[in-house]
């Protein structure tokens, strides 16, 4: 079973001012895997809360996968990238590539995302949009590897001949 934070990160959300759609989108896209929710928070688009959110649930309560959504635009209160770079281990371009790439089928606006995906231990961060559709089809496009990029991830995985 793999075990989940779902961070969603905005300021309305915060502050009770809008619903939280993007992390029930969430939600629904995992019922495919085997995974278990294990935390869900809202915060602010605060670079250190959030930054100090991921280092906890990584570290401290081991979790799998986090997934955020919001925070991964233009504005000047968009900081989850920047959040997330500053405490991973390594960047894993290849999700955000290819979530970028089937997102740009969609829409143009797919290139303004700054979404990023990156290891801390083994645990696995991917940065999701804040909107409920696009985080939907974000998760769609890297679901398939997930399973696999947990087990190489926690030392588990067998040849990778077996996964084309």
């Amino acid at each position: 079973m793999i075990t989940v934070g779902i961070l969603t990160v905005s300021d309305k959300g915060a502050k009770g001012e809008r619903e939280d759609l993007s992390s029930r989108a969430i939600r629904e896209s995992l019922s495919a895997l085997d995974a278990r929710i294990a935390n869900y928070e809202i915060v602010a688009d605060e670079r250190e809360l959030v930054a100090n959110r991921l280092v906890s649930w990584a570290d401290e309560e081991a979790m799998d996968v986090i997934l955020t959504t919001g925070g991964t635009g233009l504005t000047p209160r968009d900081v989850t990238p920047e959040a997330t770079l500053s405490v991973v281990d390594r960047v894993v371009p290849g999700f955000a590539e290819a979530m970028r790439a089937e997102s740009l089928k969609k829409t143009p606006m797919a290139m303004l995302s700054r979404a990023v995906v990156g290891t801390r231990g083994r645990c696995l961060i991917i940065n999701l949009p804040g909107s409920p559709k696009a985080a939907r089809e974000c998760l769609e496009v890297i679901l398939p590897a997930l399973p696999h990029a947990l087990e190489t991830l926690k030392g588990e995985a067998g040849d990778c001949a077996g996964h084309a």
